[in-house]
């Protein structure tokens, strides 16, 4: 399992948008969606991606099993 932790100048709606797109693309199915929190599931694993929006952006998590390669490659696509 890997956990990871980022900021985006992404609101939460558009970090939560583009997961669904980025994850969608690799085979994941969406188990639960918010509009600040979305969990994926496919191939043995999962992600769940929560998003909070604060005073200078987005702190953005990410739980990541059997997926870690395309959460690190997530991650570096909303900065």
């Amino acid at each position: 399992m890997l956990k990871l932790g980022t900021e985006t100048k992404l609101k939460p709606a558009e970090v939560v948008e583009k997961a669904v797109q980025f994850f969608g693309g690799h085979g994941l199915k969406v188990t639960n969606q918010t509009d600040t929190s979305v969990c994926f599931e496919g191939s043995g694993g999962g992600v769940e991606i929560a998003a909070c929006a604060g005073e200078k952006g987005t702190s953005v998590d990410v739980v990541s099993r059997e997926w870690d390669s395309q959460a690190k490659d997530f991650m570096a696509r909303i900065k």
